[in-house]
């Protein structure tokens, strides 16, 4: 039996680590334009070094995938830590010996952009690895509150002791890296599934990610409809942080309203476990898209800081449990040797809104009144909501038991035994009069390449591993019965291979 995620110690070194370097991060992420400025003066360089991160991060985000499928993911970890260790030390060794220079700033922001690209899919693919498949929404969960708080607290810190010295949020990070790196060290991943043999071309494999994720109806639908969504919502906030300077809020209030956003993603990700037990999948993903399309117009009528930051914090609120939904099953229902790529392509739609939704609210703020442009983004939100409203693949997204759901640990094997599904026998469908049809399934493979059915969202017993498909019972079986072909086990059939060749 799995433990509990607060005694599963392999994902509290990993949650611990990612707190800390997290932390770190966000430290010298608020100095790093601070830095700039006081060096240089100019903003112009701030946000090029701002960019640096994004531009980098969003361009390795695909190749990053498939390194996080081809190498050891704990590797990739520990080497990531590494190498942001060794940068922010360089930051301070060149501040203390006062040689710091704006292309030396530009190479760290880089090596941040590419590290983050890296560690996110090798982190995210380890995760079902690490836990249970039904604490698989809880650990999710624990992770956006962690980042939230680490965020959160880290850009706190990192004015502060800006403001005690130019060196010390750099640091900080240095600190936070090292410590971070050692206790992955102690990290112990399970054995992987078998991975089919990387077929040495980059770009093919960056492309197969791409076609599963298409291929995938669910996957297809939900980041469409995500990125619409944060395409339009990244305008709404430049065009709301213009107004408010225009409206002469102080710049207190705008920077109330800016941190009230990451506290309203905080309370949600501390939500989230509880919401998404009791809210079904649809509600879930459906009520963040309904909130922002009654909120965001609210902003037009609001000429107080404080009030729009109370508006930001009621617009975080819901992402995480969606999150928590989205993430779930999309990890559950990807091979392993898939989940790096799955990663990198979520990492690149994300990319995309975050740096193309700024640009339209700059257009519409220049183009537009405040007030239309407002509206704008409203009707952009307000339609992708009545997609999601109207999609039967969204209406019918599949639950999936949670850790905490009151049910013994044992019920998801004894509800796949009754249906005459075990994994420890070959493939048998005829005959199996209790196999429910309407049920949904997923096909199992084993090391010796025999397959089986398994009811979709309960754990896959020891040795078994998911292959990727679900379906009904005739789907699932129609695809068994194309792709196996031979019933000899795998060391059988390499066995006799051997005494043909002698």
């Amino acid at each position: 039996m799995q433990p509990p995620l607060s005694r599963n110690r392999n994902y509290q070194l990993l949650w611990g680590s990612r707190m800390l370097s997290g932390f770190g991060l966000s430290s010298a992420g608020i100095a790093f334009p601070l830095l700039v400025l006081t060096t240089t003066g100019s903003a112009a360089e701030s946000g090029v070094v701002l960019g640096t991160i994004a531009a980098t991060q969003f361009a390795a985000g695909l190749p990053a995938g498939v390194l996080a499928d081809r190498w050891n993911r704990k590797y990739i970890m520990i080497g990531c830590e590494a190498m942001l260790a060794a940068a922010s030390a360089s930051l301070v060794v060149a501040l203390i010996w006062h040689a710091l220079t704006i292309p030396h700033i530009i190479v760290v922001a880089g090596l941040i952009g590419v590290c983050g690209a890296l560690f996110e899919p090798a982190e995210s693919a380890s995760l079902p690895n690490l836990v249970q498949g039904r604490q698989v929404s809880t650990a999710l969960a624990m992770n956006f509150a962690r980042s939230s708080l680490g965020g959160v607290s880290g850009t706190a810190a990192g004015g502060f002791l800006f403001a005690i010295g130019k060196a010390m949020p750099f640091v900080a990070d240095m600190v936070s890296h090292a410590v971070a790196g050692c206790a992955l060290m102690f990290l112990r991943m399970p054995s992987s599934p078998a991975r089919p043999q990387p077929t040495g071309n980059l770009r093919r494999e960056m492309l197969d990610g791409l076609r599963w994720v298409w291929q995938q109806r669910l996957i297809r639908v939900l980041s469409i409809c995500a990125l619409v969504l944060s395409f339009f919502f990244t305008a709404f906030y430049l065009v709301v942080i213009v107004v408010a300077r225009r409206r002469g809020i102080p710049s207190g209030e705008i920077g109330v309203m800016a941190a009230m956003l990451g506290a309203g993603g905080v309370a949600g990700s501390l939500l989230a476990p509880y919401l998404h037990k009791k809210m079904s999948p649809f509600t879930s993903i459906a009520s963040v898209f309904w909130v922002f399309t009654a909120l965001v117009p609210t902003a037009i009528f609001i000429h107080s800081g404080y009030l729009l930051g109370a508006l930001f914090f009621g617009i975080a609120l819901l992402p995480p449990t969606a999150n928590t939904t989205i993430m779930t099953r999309q990890l559950l229902i990807t091979p392993d040797h898939l989940r790096g790529r799955l990663s990198g392509v979520i990492g690149l739609i994300v990319g995309v809104a975050a740096a193309v939704g700024p640009m339209l609210g700059g257009i519409l703020i220049e183009l537009l009144p405040s007030t239309q442009a407002v509206l704008v983004c409203t009707a952009g939100i307000a339609a992708i909501t009545l997609v999601v409203t109207a999609s039967p693949t969204l209406r019918h997204f599949p639950r999936i038991e949670s850790a905490d759901d009151n049910a013994d640990d044992n019920q998801a094997p004894i509800a796949a035994a009754e249906t005459g599904l075990n994994p420890n026998s070959q493939f048998n469908t005829e005959g199996d009069s209790d196999m429910d049809d309407d049920a949904t399934y997923e096909v199992l493979r084993n090391d010796e390449d025999q397959y089986s059915l398994w009811l979709a969202g309960h754990d896959a017993p020891d040795g078994w591993y998911r292959v990727g498909k679900q379906g009904t019972k005739d789907e699932c079986s129609a695809y068994v019965d194309e792709v196996w072909t031979d019933m000899r086990p795998r060391s059988l059939r390499e066995q006799m291979d051997t005494e043909t060749r002698s």
